[in-house]
C-alpha cells in the first residue's frame, strides 16, 4: 500500500521556470512586507531578525533555489524538496556552502 502512495506523489528533480518565478516572487513578497513593517516604525526582535536577512535581489541563484543538505553529495538539494518550503524562510545557509 506504501509503494502506491509514493508514486502517486511524483515531484519532479527540477524546478520548472515557473516554479522558480513564483519563488523570486514570494521572495520579493516577503521582502516587501519586511519594509512595510520597517517603514511604520513597529520593532520587535522578529523584526530585527528580518532585517538581518539579505534581499532577494541580493541573493545568488544558488542560494534562491537550493538550500543546504548534510545528506546530499553536493551538500544541496533543491528548495522545492523541503516540505512546506513556501512557508519557511530559507535564506540563510551554512558559511561556506
Amino acid at each position: 500500500m506504501l509503494a502506491f502512495t509514493y508514486t502517486y506523489r511524483k515531484n519532479p528533480w527540477r524546478l520548472s521556470s515557473t516554479r522558480k518565478m513564483r519563488v523570486r516572487q514570494r521572495l520579493r513578497d516577503v521582502d516587501s512586507v519586511i519594509e512595510t513593517i520597517k517603514a511604520s516604525g513597529v520593532q520587535c526582535r522578529a523584526l530585527d531578525r528580518d532585517l538581518t536577512l539579505p534581499k532577494e535581489s541580493d541573493m545568488h541563484s544558488r542560494d534562491k533555489y537550493t538550500v543546504f543538505s548534510p545528506h546530499d553529495k553536493n551538500y544541496r538539494k533543491s528548495v522545492h524538496k523541503v516540505p512546506k518550503f513556501t512557508r519557511k524562510s530559507l535564506r540563510v545557509n551554512p558559511r561556506g556552502f
